[in-house]
């Protein structure tokens, strides 16, 4: 396990990764985490369960953000790591294609097998869980939300909020070598 904490404005919240069982996943996130690329991102989504609106899943990272953009990798699915949509678990989002991850996770608040994958459907990456901060996450999920297309009519955090900073806890860091164009656009 590696550990990193992520300083939101709405207080901190540390994540366990799972590099034995989910190593890509877990390298991708880690990426993002040791150039940089979380920095001065936000929490945007908040998608509550209509049964119980204490549980869904919060989102953060990139957004569409080309500039941060690493390059996709092969999806891990819950059924090759073994690692499930529990309460707690961390997840890479992804788009339409099953190996288009890139810089956008989700924290479950509650269990979300429904992201889990099943025959004809590939589901998401899990990768690791919450140690500490959660929370900050309820929190975040409870937040007033609205906007949205599709899946994610009414689900858009109105005031998001921002990840100050991601750092790794264990280990060193190993920053890749792709140009970090978001900082040409920061202010000084």
């Amino acid at each position: 396990m590696v550990r990193v904490r992520l300083d939101t404005e709405a207080g901190p919240i540390m994540v366990a990764l799972d590099m034995r069982r989910a190593p890509k996943t877990s390298a991708n996130f880690l990426a993002y985490v040791d150039d940089g690329r979380f920095d001065g991102t936000v929490f945007y989504r908040a998608a509550r369960s209509k049964a119980d609106p204490k549980r869904g899943f919060i989102q953060g990272g990139i957004r569409q953000d080309a500039n941060r953009i690493l390059p996709p990798f092969k999806l891990e699915t819950t059924t090759q790591t073994g690692i499930r949509h529990l309460d707690a678990t961390i997840s890479m989002a992804r788009g339409d294609s099953p190996d288009s991850a890139g810089g956008n996770f989700v924290i479950s608040v509650g269990p979300t097998p429904q992201i889990d994958a099943r025959p004809g459907y590939p589901g998401y990456a899990a990768f690791g869980h919450v140690t500490a901060g959660m929370e900050v996450v309820k929190r975040i999920l409870a937040l007033p939300s609205g906007g949205g297309m599709d899946a994610m009519k009414g689900q858009m955090i109105l005031r998001p909020i921002v990840i100050r900073r991601a750092v790794r806890l264990d280990g060193q860091p190993k920053p890749t070598s792709y140009p970090r164009v978001w900082k040409l656009f920061e202010r000084r």
